[in-house]
């Protein structure tokens, strides 16, 4: 996992009641659920900074194929999470999400994770190659991000 400062994207959440056990414990699949708020985040915000026309609409989409977290302290009920995101590589088809969830009022990371989103076709459902205005605005935008076997 990568500093912090190479995290530029994040987005608030604050742990709700229907998310919490009866000890006010945040359940641990509820952190897919913000992972999943910052991705969409993240992807909405590329496209806008970017102009990006094809990779958000047409005939394809992003399915998950591969979904990680690693639970490091507990967040409880009313805690304010920052969720920071970057994407850590790109390949032909899919490119990967990082993660860390940061409590506001201790600034310590409480989770880490990660995720592999695959590009589809929405008329076959194979995968299907990332369009180059994608690769230009991740490699753009982020600092760091591995691209891997681009054909």
């Amino acid at each position: 996992m990568k500093s912090k400062n190479l995290f530029k994207h994040k987005i608030k959440e604050v742990v709700r009641f229907h998310e919490v056990d009866i000890l006010g414990v945040c359940n641990n699949a509820v952190y897919f659920n913000y992972f999943e708020d910052a991705r969409i985040k993240y992807m909405q915000d590329l496209q806008k900074k970017y102009q990006l026309k094809e990779i958000l609409s047409g005939d394809s989409f992003f399915i998950m194929a591969h979904n990680e977290a690693d639970y490091i302290e507990p967040a409880f009920l009313d805690d304010e999470l920052i969720v920071y995101t970057r994407i850590n590589f790109i390949k032909n088809s899919s490119f990967g999400f990082e993660h860390k969830i940061v409590k506001s009022s201790t600034k310590r990371i409480i989770c880490v994770g990660g995720g592999v989103v695959v590009h589809i076709n929405k008329r076959n459902n194979k995968s299907i190659p990332l369009p180059k205005e994608f690769y230009d605005a991740v490699k753009n935008y982020e600092k760091e991000v591995d691209i891997v076997n681009v054909t």
